[in-house]
């Protein structure tokens, strides 16, 4: 059976869009659905918020950026990072720095505790991950991640200074 797209017609002169089988509609569904199922469990465990989380992950993977970095890596608007890396700061999970090469930026990085709760949650991530996708089989896994870096990729391409989340 061949993959339905959103345009359908009723008519030759008006195409409608069908949400549910609009492949952006869809996509930001799958999205939602999967980060709100993860935010339940940093959210109940450490109190973050699903903006939060992105840039306690970014730090813990990079181990420091700015919030410019981490806005772009998690395709998050400059102001839901800075929200949420004031936040993360007066919980004391966030430290600022001086950025040497650039006086206008400042590099953050993860407090002791903050990095004690990127440990803990990282597991946890993980194994949502790998529920997540039990679904699929293993060879379904690897397409699935192929084609999203192909689309992602094209979106880049398609909107390469386009604005973000908001």
């Amino acid at each position: 059976m061949a993959p339905q797209t959103a345009a359908k017609t009723q008519d030759l002169s008006s195409p409608r869009v069908i949400l549910e089988h609009f492949l952006p509609y869809r996509l930001n569904v799958l999205a939602s659905l999967s980060s709100n199922a993860l935010a339940q469990i940093y959210a109940e465990r450490f109190g973050l918020s699903i903006p939060a989380w992105r840039v306690v992950a970014t730090l813990g993977q990079y181990e420091y950026r700015t919030a410019r970095d981490i806005a772009a890596h998690g395709v998050m608007h400059k102001s839901t990072v800075s929200r949420a890396v004031a936040s993360l700061e007066r919980r004391g999970l966030i430290a600022r720095r001086p950025n040497k090469d650039d006086r206008r930026e400042e590099l953050l990085e993860l407090t002791a505790e903050g990095r004690d709760i990127y440990e803990a949650l990282a597991p946890e991530a993980l194994a949502f991950e790998e529920r997540f996708v039990s679904v699929l089989t293993h060879e379904e896994q690897r397409l699935l991640a192929s084609l999203i870096d192909r689309l992602s990729g094209h979106a880049r391409q398609l909107a390469p200074d386009g604005e973000v989340e908001g």
